[in-house]
């Protein structure tokens, strides 16, 4: 146990009876609890586990936006590819035409046009080929595609799941803190105005906690044990005395447990 070297103990211009003071023991309490409501407020695993949620579900609609990108870009590219074939079937089926008409009258036309048609199915077959290749990668970016949407469905259904959980510690929590606020408030009713002045100011500088009880010569607010000389100080300060611990600043509460 940790005991400080022995220093002049500090006196409050602030005096309050002693039934005020002990007060003060069940506002640092209540404090301490409301502290730990607001902590667990703001660490819920729920928050947590929203924010990755969050953060799949921006992946995921990053994906669905790729996917309709790349979508479009195909349906374009497979329909300027189906323009091509088709504009060259009508040359064929022109040239097919001229060739059943009897229209052609040599020799050297007849094998030009039968080079050129040969030349276009060609064509027709290598255009062919890129529209069945077009639609299977369009098939493909339409699967992903699906793929996301269900994932999207996915986490949307887990996101309620967890918004649901999240809502319902909150009401907990509010609900607990709400009565130890309304405890808080009816404790701090009873300490005189000067007192609690000064127990708040001291709970913002000192870790929330203004008060702190001495308990068998230890402050059980830094838990350090006064010295000799601090605790026949704190026996003879007079009952309404304001006594604060000098390593951490807190109010010293006394009770029948001081070990004054």
């Amino acid at each position: 146990m940790r005991q400080r070297p022995p220093v002049r103990l500090t006196l409050h211009l602030v005096k309050a009876s002693p039934e005020a003071q002990l007060r003060l023991l069940e506002l640092a309490d209540l404090d301490t609890e409301l502290a730990r409501l607001d902590h667990r407020r703001r660490t819920l695993a729920e928050h947590a586990e929203l924010e990755r949620l969050a953060a799949r579900s921006a992946q995921i609609r990053d994906a669905i936006t790729v996917a309709d990108t790349e979508l479009s870009d195909l349906d374009r590219e497979q329909a300027r590819a189906e323009r091509d074939v088709e504009q060259v079937r009508a040359r064929i089926d022109r040239d097919r035409d001229r060739l059943d008409g009897g229209k052609v009258s040599s020799a050297r036309e007849l094998e030009s046009l039968q080079s050129e048609m040969a030349s276009l199915r060609r064509r027709q077959g290598d255009l062919e080929e890129v529209v069945l290749e077009l639609m299977e990668r369009r098939e493909a970016a339409q699967s992903a595609r699906d793929e996301a949407a269900a994932g999207q469905d996915t986490v949307a259904g887990e996101i309620a799941a967890v918004t649901a959980s999240r809502d319902t510690a909150l009401a907990e929590i509010g609900e607990q803190a709400g009565k130890a606020g309304s405890a808080r408030a009816s404790v701090a009713a009873g300490v005189p105005d000067e007192l609690l002045a000064l127990y708040d100011k001291l709970r913002a500088q000192f870790g929330g906690v203004g008060a702190a009880m001495l308990s068998r010569g230890k402050c059980e607010g830094c838990h350090v044990s006064l010295s000799t000389v601090d605790l026949n100080a704190v026996r003879a300060a007079a009952p309404d005395e304001v006594v604060r611990c000098e390593e951490c600043r807190r109010i010293l509460v006394r009770t029948a447990e001081s070990g004054l």
